[in-house]
């Protein structure tokens, strides 16, 4: 039961890790400054919707497997005893 727990425990830690990298390497869904002064259609010229679609499928996973790994790592977890 311990190996078990280990292991949920590693991959928690990598998908914790890779879930924060894929969020920041996504883009904001404003143009930001840009979109004031009317500069935010170059920005569709130059995305390529492939490349996001594929983020935003991988964040998703990413979530699933954190949202489980959590549940897991809960349900495994060794109950606190109080010590006397």
């Amino acid at each position: 039961m311990e190996i078990l727990f280990f292991i949920f425990k590693i991959t928690h830690y990598v998908t914790c890790g890779g879930l924060i990298l894929v969020v920041l390497v996504q883009g904001g869904k404003s143009g930001g400054m840009a979109n004031i002064f009317g500069g935010g259609g170059a920005d569709q010229v130059f995305n390529a919707p492939s490349g996001m679609a594929f983020i935003k499928k991988l964040t998703i996973f990413m979530a699933c497997v954190f949202l489980f790994t959590s549940l897991m790592l809960t349900k495994l977890s060794p109950a606190l005893s109080v010590v006397n």
